[in-house]
């Protein structure tokens, strides 16, 4: 992940980089980014976490900003330890320590920045829940590939079932497992040496 401030001048209004259309973002890889577009926002990622901060009594420190510019640097999902190895190797004088990584995180998926979506060989994977419209989950369990979807038909029924009973929905989080296109494609078998006698 590349990194630039989320107030950058190529950034869009969730501190993302702008997309180009490559191939790149056709076929994203299992922790790839996003095909949904960003939604506007009025603050950057970075205002937004100083203002949760702040009513924590806790102010935005500079490993707290070098974690939290690094997680928008991109709109890619991501999981901890992960990100933990990335800062911990920066020679640019923005390191950040593992343990404050951790700590870090649990912040701001606190604050509404980001939000926890899957498993993903034994680690939580995580991904931008400010900047980014609500949207759900196929998880592709052969491959890992995580397609993300918006469904208003699916958000209706939900809010249909939750007024029969009286349910106020704040959020839902979908995750629907199965095998992707890619993991359905017939296997090419190859032949043994002892096939070809």
């Amino acid at each position: 992940m590349s990194h630039l401030g989320p107030d950058s001048e190529s950034r869009s209004s969730d501190g993302s980089r702008p997309r180009d259309g490559s191939a790149d973002d056709a076929a994203p890889n299992p922790r790839g980014r996003t095909d949904l577009p960003p939604v506007p926002v009025a603050v950057s990622p970075t205002e937004k976490f100083r203002e949760f901060l702040v009513t924590r009594n806790q102010r935005l420190t500079p490993e707290r900003r070098i974690t939290v510019e690094e997680v928008f640097a991109d709109h890619e999902h991501f999981d901890v330890e992960t990100l933990a190895e990335r800062l911990a190797a920066k020679s640019d004088g923005r390191r950040v320590s593992r343990s404050s990584v951790y700590r870090h995180v649990a912040a701001m998926e606190e604050a509404g920045l980001i939000r926890k979506i899957a498993r993903q060989d034994d680690r939580d994977l995580y991904e931008h829940a400010y900047g980014y419209p609500h949207h759900d989950h196929l998880i592709c369990r052969e491959t890992g590939e995580l397609i993300e979807f918006r469904s208003p038909e699916l958000d209706a029924i939900l809010e249909r079932v939750a007024a029969e009973h009286g349910f106020r929905v704040e959020g839902h989080r979908l995750e629907v497992y199965g095998l992707s296109r890619e993991a359905r494609k017939p296997r090419r078998r190859r032949h043994s040496k002892l096939d070809r006698v």
